[in-house]
């Protein structure tokens, strides 16, 4: 897998635009589409019947640039959420307490300047939050102090790893990358993340370097516990499986690698009834950094808003009606339901 140098936006690459990268997935005539399949297995309409997640990309400014990203961020992306935005996200979390968990994703969301607000203010007001940390950050200038502040707040580190070879991950993120992710993990575990006991919960996610589909989850995780234990004496918590999503950047390599077709297929015929009930749409809602609504950071990248009638913007937000929201619908859609199903919290069907 070939590592971009720059963002699609960056290069003018017509994948850049989420109305193309539709066009490009819109299934060929003959091949079944999502909606059909679910309800050909029982599911006539997916809706939410809960918001217990806020999922808030807070920027798609990001240090590295991987050839995975379906939000195409990068040093040269410069989308970061304001102190307003975040401001309103806040009250949202202060007037509805059944909304335990804050997930803040980017980019690297520690790079928004209003990170660290966002997080202090979610912690007083007792969420539980993630940081969806791309583990090189925390060796970058200026993010030194970054671990003891996710420390100090018991922020959960979801971090991405793709391989516990160096080879597999810097092919997905570039050169050097495997050994920063170790500096950092190793930084991390001596402040007691992935560390029984210490509340300091530090998640693995593993992504398939290739087009393929993630293996077993509590095997790989053994097989994960097992090499960095042994090469580099590295503890962590969990680890998640997540299938590589057909958009932006990893919509550009299986195009570019004439994969594209197999690897729709390959979803589509994977398709598992079993994951759909715990989809993440189910229980989430998606936050762009300009605080647009979507129902998961998928749509959001593919500019799929919120079911018409909702409040599309989080200025507006209204539980009642967003909880019980029809779930906008694609063939994308097949990535969270193939094999074990794949979201956020890793497999779906154990």
């Amino acid at each position: 897998m070939s590592q971009p140098k720059t963002s699609l936006q960056h290069r003018g690459n017509p994948l850049a635009n989420p109305t193309e990268q539709l066009v490009v997935l819109m299934p060929p005539r003959g091949t079944e589409k999502f909606a059909a399949k679910l309800s050909e297995s029982g599911f006539e309409r997916l809706a939410s019947d809960r918001i217990e997640i806020l999922q808030v990309n807070i920027g798609k400014l990001c240090n590295m640039t991987c050839s995975h990203c379906h939000v195409d961020a990068g040093p040269d992306r410069r989308e970061n959420m304001t102190r307003e935005t975040v401001d309103a996200c806040i009250g949202v979390l202060r007037d509805h307490p059944q909304i335990k968990t804050l997930d803040l994703t980017g980019g690297a969301p520690e790079m928004n300047p209003n990170f660290k607000h966002f997080v202090r203010q979610a912690r007083s007001l007792g969420r539980h939050v993630i940081d969806r940390c791309n583990l090189t950050i925390l060796l970058a200038k200026g993010f030194t102090e970054m671990p003891e502040f996710l420390a100090e707040n018991q922020v959960e580190i979801v971090a991405s790893l793709p391989c516990y070879l160096e080879e597999n991950t810097d092919s997905q993120r570039g050169d050097g990358a495997f050994s920063k992710s170790v500096q950092a993990l190793k930084r991390l575990n001596d402040l007691g993340y992935g560390h029984p006991g210490s509340g300091l919960m530090l998640t693995l996610v593993y992504n398939p370097v290739g087009a393929s589909l993630p293996p077993d989850q509590q095997s790989l995780e053994c097989a994960y516990r097992k090499e960095l234990d042994a090469r580099f004496g590295i503890q962590f918590n969990r680890l998640f499986t997540i299938t590589n999503m057909p958009v932006s950047r990893y919509l550009e390599y299986l195009v570019q690698t004439n994969e594209f077709d197999t690897y729709m297929q390959k979803l589509v015929d994977a398709y598992n009834p079993a994951s759909v009930d715990g989809l993440m749409c189910r229980n989430t809602l998606s936050v762009g950094w300009d605080g647009r609504l979507f129902d998961c950071d998928f749509n959001q990248m593919l500019d799929l808003q919120v079911d018409k009638g909702n409040p599309t913007h989080i200025q507006d937000f209204d539980y009642e009606a967003l909880s019980k929201r029809q779930i906008i619908v694609g063939q994308h859609c097949f990535g969270c339901t193939a094999g074990a199903g794949s979201g956020c919290q890793g497999a779906i069907a154990k």
